[in-house]
């Protein structure tokens, strides 16, 4: 099954081991990434363990926030494990659920958001 879990993903939770992800695996870990967006923006990203193109996107975003000097607190969201959360996001935000999707946060609210290959630093 390794073979194949490289290939086409795996059920299991996915964390990234970059030091400037925080996680997103409970309502509460939600909650602290909104109530943080009244001090700076918040980037919450949700990223599919099962597909390709989710993995490519989440490696080009991860090597631009790298080289970025924002101010910004980033959020990873596995949606396959937990996929509650992400329908939860969908519905808080008002945001049509996409897959890799990046969703900015200011003041508890949706201001940008962006899937696939449109997910950038530059909309931050």
């Amino acid at each position: 099954m390794g073979f194949l879990n490289k290939i086409f993903g795996s059920d299991e939770p996915q964390k990234s081991s970059l030091q400037f992800w925080n996680t997103i695996e409970s309502e509460e870990d939600l909650k602290k990434a909104v109530e943080q967006s009244s001090e700076k923006k918040v980037v919450l990203f949700k990223h599919s363990t099962r597909c390709f193109i989710s993995k490519t996107v989440l490696k080009n975003f991860e090597k631009e926030v790298q080289n970025s000097d924002k101010d910004v607190a980033y959020y990873f969201l596995d949606l396959i494990a937990y996929r509650s959360i992400s329908n939860k996001i969908a519905d808080q935000f008002g945001v049509t659920h996409q897959s890799p999707q990046m969703i900015v946060l200011e003041n508890g609210k949706a201001i940008k958001d962006a899937s696939h290959q449109s997910i950038s630093v530059n909309l931050i």
